[in-house]
């Protein structure tokens, strides 16, 4: 198998951090933990929310452990769905 196939590229488990951006307010915060605990187990501690210059925005940073390329696939799909997301890195 090629490692530049994208199931190949991380070895699991590992620890990967979710990073989104979408309208400020806990609303958005909230659905992006939600979206991921889904799927794994998230501390709250793991959760790091930063306002943009203006405060308009967000960008929430979400460290887990993955243990499958299904879980990582199965997030993102899940995190597409927060009402006010603007961006997903």
């Amino acid at each position: 198998m090629k490692k530049t196939d994208p199931v190949n590229l991380l070895d699991f488990p590992c620890h990967y951090q979710f990073k989104a951006v979408g309208l400020a307010g806990e609303d958005f915060s909230r659905g992006i933990f939600s979206a991921i605990s889904k799927h794994v187990d998230v501390s709250r501690d793991a959760v790091r929310s930063r306002p943009s210059g203006k405060g308009n925005y967000q960008a929430v940073s979400v460290l887990v452990t993955l243990y499958s390329y299904q879980q990582l696939t199965a997030i993102y799909a899940e995190m597409r769905q927060v009402r006010d997301l603007k961006m997903l890195l």
